[in-house]
């Protein structure tokens, strides 16, 4: 019999990727539905864009520092597509750095809406990817953190999604 692991969501660290994942998607579609929002001032618009673009920045330099490295070490098959997927993180980061822009310059909204829509299909192209390519060899990994590992900590498992659409 193995033996009892207390959380098993602290040893599935693909698993927590997809769990991050999901959870920034749905912070991305707030941000998103914020825009143009009469009841959204631009001042709260900013500060929650400034935070998500602050998360998907730690995850992703959290992944080049400590999933990938790890990974390239113990799987180096993977070289290649995580290089791809570093690659990938500079192109998402271009696209914050706009965003970013854009909210401080309080830009008319469809311009905002815009670059998030943008940002949007290319986190889903890079989170699908990185998902189908690393998820097995991530849970196979049997130490490390999911901060360590993914550069963010697991999202609370009754957060609430928000209204869906």
């Amino acid at each position: 019999m193995p033996p009892f692991i207390p959380d098993e969501r602290l040893r599935a660290f693909g698993n927590q990727l997809i769990e991050i994942h999901l959870w920034l998607r749905e912070e991305l579609a707030r941000l998103r539905d914020g825009v143009g929002d009469p009841g959204v001032r631009p001042r709260d618009l900013r500060t929650h864009c400034l935070a998500f673009c602050a998360a998907l920045t730690r995850h992703h330099t959290g992944e080049d520092a400590g999933a990938f490295r790890v990974l390239a070490e113990q799987v180096p098959e993977l070289v290649p597509v995580l290089r791809e997927l570093e690659a990938d993180h500079h192109i998402v980061a271009e696209a914050l750095h706009r965003v970013e822009e854009l909210a401080d310059a309080t830009a008319p909204p469809h311009e905002v809406r815009a670059e998030l829509d943008t940002l949007a299909a290319l986190l889903e192209t890079h989170f699908v990817y990185e998902e189908k390519k690393l998820v097995g060899a991530l849970n196979a990994l049997t130490a490390g953190s999911t901060e360590g590992l993914l550069g963010v900590p697991l999202p609370p498992l009754d957060r609430d999604p928000g209204p869906v659409h």
